[in-house]
């Protein structure tokens, strides 16, 4: 038998095989919004104030400019996802309530008119309840929204303030009244471990949520960001033991309620889990459309990851030129399993082998070093053909990827 030698300029230059993929994962559409009344303090999302200066009138969203370049943005997109079908469509933020119910219609028809949606797809908008009105929220059912999400955060006027937030507690509450009598699925959202809350606050907050029984509600840690108010002035927020309590205490009150915790924050009724949001977390494809959206596309050789330049009047600025991507990658193969590891493993039950060969194109025992390292660090465990996070796998993630992701609501 004879053992090639090769020069080592030639090993430099050969490269692992690139993957093969049989079929393309299920595909989402998100479409962002990039305006808000005001930013949040803590807020690292692509959010963009309407509040000029000193003045407390917000300014009005160019709606009719953006929404024909949310359409030309598809456009240019189409030849990547011909074919395929779109089973879960996200309006994100920003605050997508902004939108005027006319508005979301004419959107609505364009992207059905270029798209084929699963039949009775998840189409969830996000809203703010300080944006809220009744007459709007029955449009937006009207146009075809059939899941909204809103960000009530707390219903304590103390820490509604201390957050930045552009309602109070009575507003939230009207909110939440004005949704459930439009939408049978709604999810809320909620913050804990806020500047000075103590864990009976928090339980109250979650219990003043659950009087209205919500069909899924997400429960977040607040964490100081980068690039925010909250990075450049921090709040003395509660002690890490503490904000540890108000977790196990919020899942268990919310386990006892009959709410199914899936997700690492997210926790539904059984049947009424955030479908797009799944599909994140399996490792789906998703098109984002819109200021500052990411999206990732698999196609039959490469992942390909994209995002939209991020300020609205640069996105349109380059929408009307042909050129809506500021970044295009391919995600490269010893990637893979990572990429797919930090979404897959917050999911409360984990995932399946198949789940991730399909995904990465790659088989589990490519990685069984790295898996059998986790097993032993106690991050993971194995049942047969499943990977599932540890009660401290998960623990370490849900402080590891708070904010991971700032599509998924």
């Amino acid at each position: 038998m004879i053992i090639p030698l090769l020069p080592q300029a030639r090993l430099a230059a050969i490269k692992e095989p690139e993957p093969r993929f049989r079929s393309p994962p299920p595909l989402s559409l998100y479409v962002h919004i990039p305006w808000c009344v005001q930013k949040c303090p803590y807020c690292d999302f692509n959010s963009h104030s309407l509040q000029v200066g000193s003045s407390t009138a917000p300014t009005a969203i160019p709606e009719s400019d953006y929404l024909a370049a949310l359409v030309a943005d598809l456009e240019s997109a189409l030849p990547l996802v011909w074919g395929r079908r779109i089973d879960s469509l996200f309006f994100g933020g920003g605050t997508p309530s902004l939108l005027s119910g006319a508005g979301l219609d004419q959107l609505l028809a364009a992207l059905r008119s270029r798209l084929t949606f699963l039949p009775g797809a998840e189409i969830t908008l996000e809203a703010n309840p300080g944006t809220v009105e009744a007459a709007r929220f029955a449009a937006f059912r009207d146009a075809g929204i059939n899941r909204l999400s809103l960000g009530i955060q707390s219903f304590n006027p103390q820490h509604l303030k201390a957050l930045g937030r552009i309602h109070d507690d009575h507003e939230a509450r009207r909110a939440i009244t004005i949704a459930a009598r439009h939408f049978d699925n709604f999810n809320l959202d909620l913050m804990y471990g806020l500047p000075g809350q103590t864990l009976a606050e928090a339980l109250a907050d979650l219990d003043a949520a659950l009087a209205f029984s919500p069909p899924h509600l997400s429960c977040y840690q607040l964490t100081i960001e980068a690039n925010t108010a909250f990075a450049a002035r921090p709040p003395a927020l509660p002690e890490d033991d503490l904000c540890a309590d108000m977790q196990d205490a919020i899942e268990a009150r919310l386990a006892a309620a009959g709410y199914l915790h899936y997700e690492t924050s997210a926790f539904a009724i059984p049947g009424r889990q955030c479908q797009h949001n799944l599909n994140y977390w399996h490792f789906g494809d998703y098109l984002g459309i819109g200021a500052g959206a990411h999206g990732k596309l698999t196609l039959h050789d490469r992942v390909l990851r994209q995002m939209r330049w991020k300020g609205p009047e640069q996105y349109l600025a380059q929408v009307a030129a042909g050129m809506p991507v500021q970044e295009e990658f391919a995600v490269a193969a010893a990637d893979l399993p990572f990429e797919f590891m930090i979404n897959a493993l917050r999911l409360v039950q984990g995932f399946d082998a198949q789940i991730f060969e399909s995904r990465t194109a790659l088989s589990l025992l490519s990685i069984e070093g790295k898996l059998r390292q986790a097993e032993q660090e106690g991050l993971i465990e194995r049942q047969r053909q499943r990977i599932v996070p540890s009660e401290h796998g998960r623990r370490f993630l849900n402080r590891l990827l708070v904010g991971f992701l700032a599509d998924a609501g």
